[in-house]
């Protein structure tokens, strides 16, 4: 596997496991109550705008995952999708970087 693969991987754990940090003291101090979290995300005006922001990035980034799953038959790809939206854009588009990049036979 070639370094910028493992970049890749590196930064997608990470990715994945920072921000779940937050989100898990998040939710033991709130409860798990998704209304509540997507509400304090918009609770003014600079969090809104990061809110749209990354929403924003991560539907562009999905129809770039579909549009090159489509062309390039590489299906494993379509698992960066579930990761942009249940992690983050800091998760999905590292895994796909690296699923994409991996040799297809």
């Amino acid at each position: 596997m070639s370094a910028l693969r493992w970049i890749y991987l590196g930064l997608s754990i990470i990715g994945s496991l920072l921000p779940m940090r937050y989100f898990w003291a998040w939710f033991s101090a709130n409860g798990f109550d998704l209304g509540l979290m997507f509400a304090a995300w918009r609770v003014n005006d600079a969090t809104s705008g990061l809110f749209w922001n990354v929403v924003i990035a991560a539907i562009a980034l999905c129809v770039w995952i579909l549009s090159e799953t489509y062309v390039r038959k590489n299906w494993i790809a379509l698992w960066a999708i579930p990761a942009t939206f249940f992690i983050g854009v800091s998760s999905g588009l590292p895994l796909f970087l690296f699923l994409r990049s991996r040799p297809i036979t």
